[in-house]
């Protein structure tokens, strides 16, 4: 990885940014692409680096945006057509014909970087303390805060263990940001008398927090709580969840997929954006891939269904 690709990925993850590292891992000649060129693709589709000419980056681009809302890596393998003699079906391996490459295939590995779901814990209390080293073995990213603090926009759950200090504010503040997983640390008595007085919907703050395990020690609680965070961000304990998007399953929201248009000359797909190739006729906008493919509708739209 170039320092520059490093360093970007490196802030996108301090940033807890979602984003597809590309690595070129093999390229036949003729290509733009050589092995180890890589590129960065944001979950709204904007691409830093180089993993060749604008056709394979545009199967690049639309690859990874789909591999992003699914939250799995892949190896994509863009063909210039018509190559019937490599695997196509195997497991975790995506290929594409682009009849507009410039050469031979290029394989592309496309590494989804989700960051891990985020448990924001107030107070500085035992089972506060606890939680971080439980929820933090379990591979979330805790956070502890003395109440009361902002409660971050991407929090798959709060929990507020700060024992009567701040507690309805925080709460408040959890359910208006939208937080999947709310839970207070009390009582069953004092805990229904914080939510009246904190006001928020009933339901939507879970007190006592923690599966009913029969916790008793600090560290059995945070357990008890981890437990209930995991049954609430995969849907159990219903039979059946249904499936969500694996963005969702973090406290992150699932980026609008991009408007696709079919090129009429190479029939590859094109993300519809500002800047994109176009040409205007009939009062009707066509896309394009390359510069190549446009030319040749405008020199006769009628001959391409214009």
């Amino acid at each position: 990885m170039t320092s520059t690709t490093e360093q970007r990925a490196n802030e996108l993850r301090q940033a807890r940014s979602p984003f597809v590292l590309a690595v070129v891992v093999r390229a036949e000649r003729p290509t733009s692409a050589k092995p180890g060129d890589r590129a960065i693709i944001h979950a709204d589709g904007t691409i830093e680096g180089f993993v060749g000419g604008s056709c394979a980056e545009s199967t690049v681009r639309i690859q990874s945006l789909r591999q992003l809302a699914a939250g799995e890596s892949t190896l994509l393998r863009i063909t210039p057509g018509g190559d019937s003699t490599g695997p196509r079906d195997l497991p975790g391996l995506v290929v594409t014909d682009n009849t507009c490459l410039s050469g031979g295939t290029i394989d592309v590995f496309l590494e989804v970087v989700v960051p891990a779901p985020l448990l924001q814990v107030y107070g500085d209390t035992p089972i506060a303390r606890a939680l971080v080293s439980v929820g933090s073995a379990a591979g979330y990213e805790v956070r502890i805060a003395p109440a009361p603090g902002p409660v971050p926009a991407d929090a798959l759950a709060v929990v507020v263990a700060s024992h009567g200090h701040d507690e309805t504010g925080l709460l408040a503040e959890a359910v208006s940001a939208g937080v999947p997983y709310i839970a207070l640390v009390a009582s069953p008595k004092r805990g229904a008398a914080v939510l009246a007085e904190s006001g928020v919907p009933a339901g939507r703050v879970k007190t006592p927090a923690g599966l009913d395990l029969g916790a008793r020690t600090p560290g059995d609680v945070a357990i008890s709580i981890l437990a209930e965070v995991v049954a609430a961000r995969t849907g159990l304990p219903r039979p059946a969840p249904a499936p969500r998007a694996p963005l969702l399953q973090i406290g992150l929201a699932v980026p609008t997929p991009p408007e696709i248009a079919i090129d009429p000359i190479c029939e590859m797909e094109v993300v519809v954006e500002p800047g994109a190739l176009s040409y205007e006729h009939a009062g009707r906008t066509w896309y394009f891939c390359a510069p190549g493919c446009r030319k040749k509708f405008a020199a006769d739209p009628a001959r391409w269904g214009g």
